[in-house]
C-alpha cells in the first residue's frame, strides 16, 4: 500500500494521532534501524498522546476557565503572605481525592483569581472535570434556571464536576432562594467533590452577604471543617506591575 493510501486509511479510521506522526516515525524508525515492534510501539504511543492531549483540550474548553494561568508563574516578588511550599501543597491536588474544599480569602489583586484558575487548569490536565464560574454568573444561571424551569438540570451540571470554582463570593448578595440554592449545592458537593472559594470576605462576615443567617451558617459548615484556607494578605499584583512599569520607564528616560 502506497504512503499517501495509508495516511488516507488512518483519516478514515480516525487515527489522527498516528497520521499526524508517521513521517517522522518512519524517518526515525529508518535512522535508528528499529524493529517491528518498536514501529508498532511509537505509532500507537503517538495515537495514545492525540487523544489524551485531545481530552485535556475538551476538559479545558468545558471548564470555562477565563484565564490559562500557570502555577509556576505566580509572582512571589510582591509582599505577601503566602509562600511557595503551600502553592506547592495544593497543586499535588490530593484534596480533590479527599473532596476537601479551598477557600482563598484576601483584598483584591493578591492572586486569588490566579491560584484558582491555575489549579483548575491543572486539574484539568490531571484528568479532573472543572466548572469556573465568577459569583456573578453564577446568580444570573440560577435565575436564568429557574425561570425556565431547568434549575434542576443546571445545579446537576454543578454538582458533577471533580472541581467546582466560585470567584468572587461576595461581590453580591444572595436573597433567600439563592442561599437555599448555595446551600443544597455545598451540601451535595460535599459528599465527595472539591469546591475552591474566593473571597475578599472573612468567613466569619459571610452572613453579610446570606440573607437568612441559619443558611449561612449551614453553608460555612459545610465547608470550613475539612477546607483548606488560605489567608492571603500583602501587595496588590497589579499594584507590583505598575510599578514596576513606571520603574522601567524611568530607566528608559534616564538612558536616553
Amino acid at each position: 500500500m502506497a504512503h499517501a493510501q495509508i495516511k488516507n486509511l488512518m483519516v478514515e479510521m480516525k487515527f489522527y494521532g498516528m497520521m499526524s506522526s508517521l513521517d517522522k516515525i518512519l524517518s526515525e524508525a529508518t535512522r535508528e534501524g528499529w524493529g517491528h515492534m518498536e514501529f508498532l510501539d511509537a505509532l500507537l504511543q503517538a495515537q495514545y498522546d492525540f487523544k489524551e492531549n485531545k481530552k485535556i483540550e475538551n476538559r479545558i474548553k468545558a471548564s470555562k476557565l477565563r484565564m490559562k494561568p500557570e502555577l509556576e508563574d505566580f509572582d512571589f516578588t510582591a509582599k505577601r503572605t503566602i509562600i511557595k511550599t503551600q502553592i506547592k501543597n495544593l497543586y499535588n491536588l490530593k484534596w480533590i481525592n479527599e473532596g476537601r474544599a479551598v477557600l482563598l480569602i484576601g483584598p483584591t489583586g493578591v492572586g486569588k483569581t490566579f491560584i484558582a484558575q491555575a489549579l483548575g487548569l491543572h486539574a484539568c490536565r490531571s484528568k479532573y472535570s472543572v466548572t469556573f464560574m465568577t459569583v456573578t454568573n453564577f446568580l444570573e444561571n440560577i435565575m436564568l434556571a429557574r425561570s425556565s424551569n431547568t434549575y434542576l438540570k443546571f445545579r446537576d451540571k454543578l454538582v458533577k464536576p471533580d472541581l467546582f470554582i466560585l470567584d468572587d463570593f461576595g461581590l453580591r448578595k444572595f436573597n433567600s432562594v439563592e442561599s437555599q440554592d448555595l446551600c443544597e449545592l455545598l451540601e451535595e458537593r460535599s459528599m465527595n467533590k472539591s469546591t475552591i472559594i474566593t473571597t475578599q470576605l472573612p468567613v466569619d462576615h459571610w452572613s453579610e452577604v446570606i440573607s437568612d443567617p441559619i443558611i449561612a451558617d449551614a453553608i460555612i459548615d459545610r465547608l470550613i471543617h475539612s477546607a483548606i484556607t488560605l489567608n492571603i494578605t500583602g501587595e496588590s499584583y497589579r499594584k507590583v506591575k505598575a510599578k514596576k512599569l513606571t520603574d522601567n520607564f524611568k530607566e528608559l528616560r534616564s538612558d536616553s
